[in-house]
């Protein structure tokens, strides 16, 4: 009885573990162009449910107090954005002294830089009883900062070329 209420209790743990082993079974399921659709499932419905139905859970009052809180939201996105990449930068430099392969540290310089996936931020949120709209509100506003960067980023890229 207490394994069965220990696993209702870590039912999403359990469901990545279950997920990450099938993967590993048999990836084809999960490519682009498998049975799955990633490209079109993972990219536009999966976050679209995720963000509808975490909408769905909040009440009003809570999404208002949850952005007026300016200070959090701040911190939140200075530290996803400057000091996570670039404390991950300083971890780079050591290891660029080990015999690491230079692919894999540019890769996790990459992955340094990006911010949370707003399903998990969410998810994870929700699952360990935090402030489940404030996630959502710097989920949805780091990638929409993001987002920017890229886009300006590729603008200079582009007026580079052309120069």
């Amino acid at each position: 009885m207490r394994l069965l209420e220990r696993m209702r209790k870590e039912w999403f743990m359990i469901g990545i573990v279950l997920a990450i082993a099938g993967a590993k079974l048999e990836p084809s399921i999960g490519m682009n162009g498998g049975p799955l659709k990633p490209e079109i499932t993972v990219s536009y419905i999966a976050v679209a449910t995720i963000f509808f139905n975490s909408g769905l859970s909040l009440n009003t009052e809570e999404l208002t107090s949850a952005l007026v809180h300016i200070k959090l939201h701040l911190f939140i996105q200075i530290f996803t954005l400057a000091f996570f990449p670039a404390a991950v930068w300083l971890f780079l430099q050591l290891l660029s002294i080990t015999p690491i392969n230079e692919w894999l540290l540019k890769g996790l310089q990459t992955v340094g830089c990006m911010p949370p996936p707003v399903s998990s931020a969410v998810i994870l949120t929700k699952a360990v009883g935090g402030n489940e709209a404030a996630a959502i509100f710097n989920s949805a506003f780091g990638s929409f900062l993001s987002d920017r960067v890229k886009i300006k980023d590729s603008h200079r890229d582009n007026s580079l070329l052309h120069s």
